[in-house]
């Protein structure tokens, strides 16, 4: 679901940076801007105030246009009513786009939305309108994802689609991301240090270990050796021992003389 939501958003962002291309009056861009904020499936506009074409519109009588486009990708209904007598006046679509993304901007910070500060935010008079808008134009849409609690008179966010970054957003995101990357190279470059000491320690101990088989292994021969001298005299000394008794027992043995 979220994967088609993303395509659908990059498909209209499409859409209207082709048509943007194309146009090349101020009239007709504003129309263009009116057109995309009230599009009921449309939720991110950075990408269109970036677009060569809709710049044309600054400097205009129509440069309030851009300044609309510019509060639907980063604002709210709040900041609408702060700023209205510089604005075109909303249509009904552009009134409940605003009110969704108001919140999507309240869902940013907190998981628990009470009603009271909805109704605020929403200008929204009672909790049977707040509910109906929360399910009918926010759930249904799939940019929220929660549940309604009558008792605690709180919306539980459980999921919401994110909103365009602001040029200060961003910033800090890449200074994050930069801070992160640095974190990563210095941890990599210490896990390559570890890697190298553990090979060079395996190394050592594969020739200690083989210096003590190869010591080993002579004691053995030595030993052996020994053992095969001790062995051969003793048999030297065993074999002597039995010729001496065969001589004596093939000697003659001489008479006793009788007494005189």
């Amino acid at each position: 679901m979220a994967m088609d939501a993303e395509r659908r958003q990059a498909e209209l962002i499409a859409q209207f940076s082709a048509q943007a291309a194309a146009l090349s009056s101020a009239p007709q861009l504003a129309a263009l801007v009116l057109e995309a904020t009230s599009h009921p499936a449309l939720f991110a506009f950075s990408e269109l105030l970036t677009l060569p074409a809709l710049s044309k519109l600054a400097g205009t009588q129509y440069a309030s246009s851009l300044d609309l486009l510019r509060l639907f990708a980063y604002g709210t209904l709040k900041d609408y009513k702060s700023n209205s007598v510089s604005l075109p006046a909303l249509l009904p679509d552009q009134v409940r786009k605003l009110k969704q993304l108001s919140v999507l901007t309240l869902a940013e910070s907190t998981k628990i939305l009470p009603y009271d500060q909805l109704m605020q935010e929403l200008d929204v008079s009672n909790v049977r309108e707040l509910e109906d808008f929360l399910i009918n134009e926010c759930m249904y849409s799939g940019i929220v994802r929660g549940k309604l609690d009558q008792m605690r008179r709180c919306f539980e966010v459980q999921f919401a689609a994110g909103r365009d970054l602001t040029p200060d957003q961003l910033t800090n995101m890449i200074g994050t991301l930069s801070d992160w990357l640095g974190t990563s190279d210095s941890l990599l470059h210490q896990i390559q240090e570890k890697i190298k000491w553990a090979d060079t320690m395996s190394e050592v101990n594969k020739k200690h270990q083989k210096e003590f088989e190869d010591r080993v292994e002579e004691a053995k021969k030595s030993i052996k050796a020994d053992i095969d001298l001790r062995g051969h005299d003793d048999f030297l000394s065993e074999s002597g021992g039995i010729m001496d008794f065969e001589e004596d027992r093939v000697r003659p043995k001489r008479r006793r003389q009788p007494p005189a």
